[in-house]
């Protein structure tokens, strides 16, 4: 498999597993998580994989995830 395949595989499965977590947090639908979660800024970080966004936990994504709704910005932590 490419690294690219790779990438996207990976990246699938964050993606999933964080709208998974947006929609239960506030309390939407999957689907909306993930409109939600395609418009934002973190998913633009995210799917580049030269940012190294997609190597933190899903629970740190979501809270950066919640930050950008709240504040408009993202601070990434110094290891990402």
């Amino acid at each position: 498999m490419s690294e690219t395949k790779e990438f996207q595989a990976v990246l699938q499965v964050i993606v999933s597993r964080l709208a998974q977590l947006i929609a239960k947090e506030i309390n939407i639908s999957h689907k909306d998580a993930l409109e939600r979660l395609y418009s934002s800024k973190l998913y633009e970080k995210l799917e580049q994989e030269e940012t190294k966004v997609w190597h933190l936990s899903v629970p740190t994504l979501y809270s950066l995830y919640v930050e950008e709704q709240e504040t408009g910005k993202i601070k990434f932590p110094e290891e990402a």
